[in-house]
């Protein structure tokens, strides 16, 4: 696995596509790696003409861990965010969207399509406001703008977050874990079949498992606050998609972010939950095409 030293971090990063195709770089989620990417999404940006840009964020996958920071107290940090007392996070989104301009650089890629999901929404929502030079477009997917007022995540999601994972020693304790955490927030009309979760969950622990990394990334979400003035700034094209059933990010939080990116276009999609189902995957493809071609689909209530 290739390696990059980026804004003075080390990211693990996988390139697949012709290197003369359009370039795409995807942002991935909370505790999440490169290979949380599904695979047959990559193969289908490949196939429409992307050269296809992955990397672990900072504190997962096989890059940098941030370790030496220690372990924060997540309910603490959770009462801090909901009062408004200041967080010390280890780092921050706005550190992260610069992780991922200094990969472009190493890369010598002048610009890409940025799509990010879930916190890796965020990071390419600051990465475009920022880096307009950079970006040729923007795919927010599953994500918000941070704005105090949107609604949070159920009861259950919120629960299934939080709370720790068993010891990694007990690896089916830890695979189902994982599984149910995922049958929480997954899509309720696209249940992910049980023998791809699991692979998926394999694949995952066999890489890299760095549970004080998924608690310090959350931190920097907590701390990084509204956005709104920041999408407001975003000048390239946006494209919003949402799950309306997601109980993460409710769709509200969607349908705000599209609001506050001048020009943005949403799509909500019916049954769709906080994850990437097989059976979504030629529906994202077919939405995100036509945007990093230039030639956005009309907005649309359900997908």
């Amino acid at each position: 696995m290739p390696t990059a030293q980026a804004n003075g971090v080390q990211l693990a990063y996988e390139t697949s596509g012709d290197p003369a195709g359009t370039p795409v770089l995807l942002v991935m989620g909370l505790g999440l790696q490169l290979i949380s990417w599904p695979q047959e999404f990559v193969e289908g940006l490949v196939a429409q003409g992307c050269y296809v840009i992955r990397y672990d964020n900072r504190d997962s996958g096989l890059s940098t861990k941030f370790d030496h920071a220690g372990v924060p107290n997540l309910p603490v940090s959770y009462v801090k965010s909901l009062v408004g007392w200041p967080l010390r996070p280890a780092y921050t989104l706005s550190d992260m969207a610069d992780d991922a301009r200094g990969l472009l650089e190493v890369l010598g890629v002048r610009g890409a399509h940025v799509i990010g999901i879930s916190m890796g929404g965020m990071i390419s929502q600051i990465f475009a406001a920022r880096f307009p030079e950079q970006t040729l477009s923007l795919t927010s997917i599953m994500s918000t703008s941070g704005r105090k007022g949107l609604p949070g995540p159920t009861r259950a999601a919120r629960l299934a977050v939080m709370r720790p994972p068993p010891s990694p020693r007990s690896r089916e304790q830890l695979i189902a874990h994982m599984a149910e955490t995922f049958r929480v927030i997954g899509s309720p009309a696209f249940p992910m079949p049980e023998e791809v979760l699991r692979e998926r969950i394999e694949r995952s622990i066999d890489r890299s498992l760095c549970p004080a990394g998924v608690a310090r990334q959350l931190v920097a979400i907590a701390a990084s606050g509204d956005r709104s003035p920041l999408l407001r700034q975003i000048t390239r094209p946006a494209l919003v998609i949402h799950g309306a059933q997601d109980p993460l990010l409710p769709v509200a939080c969607g349908i705000d972010t599209a609001r506050r990116i001048a020009g943005a276009v949403l799509h909500v999609i019916d049954g769709m939950g906080h994850d990437l189902p097989p059976q979504l995957i030629p529906r994202l493809l077919a939405l995100i095409n036509p945007h990093v071609q230039g030639k956005m689909a009309p907005q649309t209530a359900t997908a």
